[in-house]
């Protein structure tokens, strides 16, 4: 169905091909997954499928990309509308119309379908993506992983032959995942779709494909093959292939059902061994926020009801929930975007909504769900000097932390340039500059691969190690494990669970982490803490 023919593609002043020498077939009604880490030219490859790449990005494609017979050198992407449905890394930018509903008909009005077939169509999309009861609402204020599943809706209802997919997981719930996933999965088994998807949360990914094809580095050419194959080889793998190869499993298990079945021997050896103890926060020290029955209105939606919350110095807070919960909405409070209807917030004993915007970034720092927001500079080089001089820091000092969480970025590289992930990277480091005593990070492992992801855990850690209050809303559960001293779940706006983040996450079997779930009902949420526990006892 689809097919690479020795293509390569280098963009304007890139020094190297963004990818070089893919020769690979992507079979009919199959699942392909593409892995790899950051910045390896994974969204390119993509791209080249749709024809965006080089019709609308630009640069020079050598080589042959065939979908379904057609030359995407020679048919534009409008001119592959009805085979290829493509859902990018970032729904908002796929959106033409204002509401849900609308959205979903717009790609069948333009290929001339008739209304009844419309009809039809968006109705099933609304039912398999459980959007039925947002089909009136404005994209504009849905959640960031419910413009998400109407993005994904948007292609589904064109009946594409193939959908290619961009980290279609990356701003969901782990029960929006898992519905969205199934989806694909009927899609693939019952109607022979062709799914061409790059996903970095491969814990939720990697157990459906068929084929993984591995970008191991840019430029580098792909390894194509069954995924317990790739796994075993791949630098980015999911905590069930890491804890495979660190027992010593084969062939390596790709679900946590899998695992289980081989766990029983690396149990008996953890049964009589508990996991460090996380740091313990000084109650006494002085909170840097406080929310006391804070509620908040969006329109005529009560986003937040009720809610009451302490961080400390030095402590990381990870909010979770579904999507629509409110994380967003208490994150936005934090910095003033919003207002009390009732209750009070203060940070740093300041109230953010009326407090001057250059005293408030002394207090507290927010990495939104979209870098791109704080991004307006022409090169890396330039958004670091201007965070070094807004944040009164020494100059280079952004800089430096650009290099700690993303090696080998030049400096005069344009964010636009940057994949999603490294352009996260860099809108932290922006806001880390002012190193506030409040750090607020809305999903800031969407688009990092595991190494990426990694180094931003050190990073945070340093910094709680130093004294700064991290709140993060995030639906990575691993990263919740890693990094959380504290978990917060939010349901429809109220706080429904807020203590240590063994207890919370244990005993939620939607925010458990892979480990968790394998070794349970021992203690364990990652895999370094097993590791860890090994080596003390060899």
């Amino acid at each position: 169905m689809i097919r690479f023919e020795q293509v390569s593609v280098r963009y304007d002043a890139a020094a190297e091909p963004a990818v070089a020498g893919v020769d690979l077939t992507v079979p009919e009604g199959e699942l392909c997954l593409l892995v790899g880490p950051s910045g390896v030219g994974k969204s390119t490859l993509l791209g080249a499928v749709s024809g965006l790449v080089p019709h609308f990005t630009g640069g020079v494609l050598s080589g042959r990309v065939t979908v379904a017979g057609r030359d995407t050198r020679t048919h534009k992407p409008r001119e592959l509308a009805d085979v290829v449905g493509t859902v990018g890394q970032d729904p908002l930018s796929h959106f033409v119309t204002d509401t849900v509903e609308d959205e979903l008909a717009y790609g069948m009005e333009s290929l001339g379908l008739a209304p009844a077939t419309m009809r039809r169509r968006v109705e099933e999309t609304l039912d398999l993506l459980g959007l039925a009861e947002l089909r009136d609402r404005p994209i504009a204020t849905l959640s960031g992983g419910q413009q998400q599943r109407v993005a994904i809706g948007s292609v589904l209802t064109v009946h594409p032959k193939v959908l290619v997919l961009d980290e279609p997981t990356s701003a969901l719930d782990p029960g929006a995942a898992e519905e969205v996933l199934a989806v694909l999965q009927r899609l693939v088994h019952d109607l022979g779709t062709t799914v061409l998807m790059a996903e970095h949360r491969l814990e939720r990914v990697v157990q459906y494909a068929d084929q993984v094809i591995l970008l191991p580095a840019p430029g580098a050419v792909p390894l194509q093959g069954a995924p317990a194959d790739i796994m075993a080889l791949s630098p980015v793998h999911p905590p069930v292939v890491a804890l495979g190869r660190l027992a010593g499993w084969s062939p390596l298990p790709l679900s946590v059902r899998d695992a289980r079945r081989k766990a029983g021997p690396l149990r008996e050896r953890l049964a009589d061994r508990t996991p460090p103890a996380a740091p313990v926060v000084p109650a006494a020290a002085a909170p840097v926020a406080v929310l006391d029955r804070l509620s908040v209105r969006r329109g005529r939606t009560e986003a937040l009801r009720q809610v009451s919350l302490t961080v400390r110095p030095g402590e990381a807070v990870a909010l979770m929930g579904r999507n629509g919960a409110g994380k967003s909405t208490l994150l936005s409070t934090l910095v003033g975007l919003h207002t009390a209807a009732s209750g009070t917030v203060t940070v740093g004993g300041l109230v953010p909504s009326r407090t001057k915007p250059g005293e408030l970034i002394r207090q507290v720092g927010l990495v939104p769900q979209e870098p791109r927001d704080l991004l307006y500079a022409d090169t890396v080089a330039g958004e670091c000097a201007a965070a070094d001089q807004d944040a009164h820091a020494a100059p280079g000092t952004c800089r430096a932390l650009v290099t700690a969480l993303l090696p080998g970025v030049p400096d005069e590289t344009h964010p636009r340039d940057l994949s999603e992930g490294q352009r996260l990277a860099l809108a932290l480091s922006v806001v880390l500059a002012a190193r506030p005593p409040l750090l607020l990070l809305d999903e800031p492992t969407r688009g990092l691969d595991y190494a990426a992801k990694g180094r931003l855990i050190a990073q945070l850690r340093a910094l709680a190690a130093d004294g700064h209050a991290i709140v993060l809303a995030t639906h990575d559960v691993e990263l919740a494990a890693e990094l959380a001293h504290r978990v917060v779940i939010l349901a429809d706006g109220e706080v429904v669970a807020d203590g240590p983040t063994a207890e919370v996450v244990v005993s939620s079997p939607g925010f458990a982490p892979q480990v968790s779930k394998i070794l349970a009902p021992l203690p364990w949420l990652t895999v370094p803490q097993v590791a860890l526990a090994l080596e003390e006892s060899s």
